[in-house]
């Protein structure tokens, strides 16, 4: 059987583009002059992009009530929202048709927010937590159902560390669908104590309130903030006259802090009488 050999004419068309430069040259520029085109659409959206997530960062960052966090969130988004733009108009400058291709893009995004529905609906809670901030890092609170302290909040979840120091991590959509209770929003009232001596013996009021007071600030577990203060009131079983000594305990601490007190001011009183026998 006799072998048929490939026509001669495709060779022959080949052999005529490679040797005819009126050819090969315009096919060559047309797509050259695409390239360029992309090349330069690709740089000018490149540089765009990183204007674009400067901005936004410094807008933001003037807010007090927009998170570091939040505002790379949004800067990233600005900065992804022009590249993709960019994508598109390089890709139209070879012809390509952007159209039913960003009808596929939609339709894979919505299935892709349907299967991570839950992932979607603890991002927008994440945003709006580090929005509103109805608490920080370090704030005791109650959120989810579990007391704690909190030690990190992320877009997506919230990081709380009990009294026992266990780690819990809640969902951000669990954190913002719940009534949020923060213990170390308003500071808590100072608690105080109050003792009532009589005046001692030999001392005048002037002078009693003066040493009485130096004795308070200077009795472990007072604390400084609010000051000490002693005061002449009437009461007791007479109706005396009565020094009134307000202080700020340091913890549950009050009883010794009054013993202390007594047993400070008892020693004043006897100080006279030990120089009188001394001498």
């Amino acid at each position: 059987m006799a072998t048929t050999s490939p026509p001669a004419s495709t060779d022959l068309g080949i052999n005529h583009i490679i040797a005819d430069p009126g050819v090969i040259l315009p096919f060559v520029l047309n797509n050259a002059l695409h390239v360029v085109g992309a090349l330069a659409i690709l740089i000018i959206g490149f540089w765009l992009a990183g204007r674009a997530d400067f901005l936004v960062n410094r807008a933001l960052r003037h807010s007090k009530h927009v998170d570091e966090m939040l505002r790379g969130f949004f800067s990233s988004i600005a900065r992804y929202f022009v590249l993709t733009i960019v994508v598109l108009a390089v890709l139209s400058q070879f012809g390509i048709q952007t159209t039913s291709l960003v009808a596929v893009i939609g339709a894979a995004s919505l299935a892709i927010g349907l299967a991570l529905q839950g992932t979607l609906s603890n991002l927008a809670a994440g945003v709006m937590l580090l929005i509103f901030r109805p608490f920080r890092i370090g704030h005791a609170v109650t959120v989810g159902g579990n007391t704690g302290t909190v030690r990190s909040l992320s877009l997506f979840w919230t990081e709380v560390v009990t009294d026992s120091n266990t780690q819990i991590i809640i969902p951000n959509g669990s954190v913002w669908g719940q009534p949020i209770r923060n213990m170390t929003t308003y500071t808590q009232p100072v608690t105080t104590a109050q003792l009532r001596v009589p005046v001692p013996t030999g001392w005048g009021l002037n002078d009693a309130c003066t040493r009485i007071k130096d004795i308070t600030v200077a009795t472990p577990k007072v604390q400084a903030a609010p000051a000490p203060s002693v005061l002449l009131d009437r009461g007791g079983t007479d109706n005396g006259i009565q020094i009134v000594i307000t202080f700020a305990p340091d913890g549950d601490s009050t009883g010794s802090i009054k013993n202390d007190i007594l047993r400070a001011i008892d020693e004043q009183m006897e100080k006279p009488g030990r120089q009188q026998r001394a001498a």
